[in-house]
């Protein structure tokens, strides 16, 4: 992570006001439980010195702002399982969490037939105050609470809450779950096996793939660093009120809740599965 310094204080001040929200919220920040949940996705806010990045508001309200149902999913299930959680502040399409910075879709100009006028020709400094603002301030944060969890207790369990659109650029998608996994699958193997045996739909690295070059978060902080880990991917329409939210937590906090305890503070395995997938 790139340290704090003064040209990085002064964009964060010129990007955020004093009376703007945080780049990240912390859930129960002194659980000792040895798992964190993170949420890239989280929020559809923009702050307001990018003005609404020439986009009306219900562009602004769907699933490119946003991973619709994924942060109250992410609040319900810290809550109910008593983990520490991390989530994003803002939206993804000012700056997307859960990509390099040098990748075309971490300041994305146009997804599923939509053009952001708003990230076209950005220039370096405009990017630059974007990451220091809001993107290395979360993944600090992510960074800083794996740090503690390890000290507490055990090394912890990383599992990243998404969801994704029903249909995309016209092809409906007919997985309601998809677990994301690469060198590790101990987590990702629990959670298909029994989301599958609970009867639902369950893409194995489908709608997207954990082995992509994209998936930042997990990559970052859990498969380099040997923790065990997974993605969880909800088809939008599952969690897109209470009702699903507090459904599906429920079918995800009996899985997790019941992961083996040897998961935990253990190195990561499996890199011969992984072979044999590719």
């Amino acid at each position: 992570m790139p340290p704090q310094g003064t040209a990085g204080q002064s964009a964060v001040t010129e990007l955020l006001a004093a009376d703007e929200p945080a780049p990240f919220s912390i859930l129960n920040p002194t659980s000792e439980k040895p798992l964190l949940l993170v949420c890239d996705h989280a929020s559809r806010v923009f702050p307001r010195a990018v003005g609404d990045l020439g986009l009306d508001p219900l562009t602004r309200r769907c699933h490119l702002a946003l991973d619709i149902g994924a942060g109250p999913l992410t609040e319900e299930l810290s809550k109910s399982l008593g983990a520490t959680a991390v989530l994003a502040g803002y939206s993804r399409l000012v700056v997307d969490c859960n990509r390099e910075l040098l990748d075309p879709g971490a300041f994305l100009e146009f997804g599923d037939g939509m053009v952001i006028p708003g990230n076209r020709n950005l220039r370096p400094e405009q990017k630059a105050a974007r990451a220091e603002a809001i993107y290395w301030p979360y993944h600090r944060a992510i960074d800083a609470e794996i740090k503690r969890l390890a000290r507490e207790r055990r090394s912890p369990a990383v599992i990243a809450i998404h969801s994704f659109t029903p249909v995309l650029d016209g092809v409906s998608r007919p997985w309601e779950f998809g677990i994301l996994w690469d060198a590790d699958p101990r987590i990702a193997d629990i959670l298909l096996r029994k989301l599958a045996d609970s009867g639902f739909v369950v893409g194995d690295n489908e709608p997207y793939s954990g082995r992509a070059p994209q998936d930042f978060t997990v990559d970052n902080h859990a498969e380099a660093a040997g923790l065990p880990h997974a993605g969880i991917e909800v088809r939008q329409d599952l969690i897109a009120d209470d009702a699903g939210v507090a459904r599906i937590a429920g079918v995800l906090h009996g899985i997790i809740d019941d992961l083996p305890t040897s998961i935990f503070g253990l190195p990561a395995v499996g890199h011969s599965r992984k072979a044999q997938r590719l």
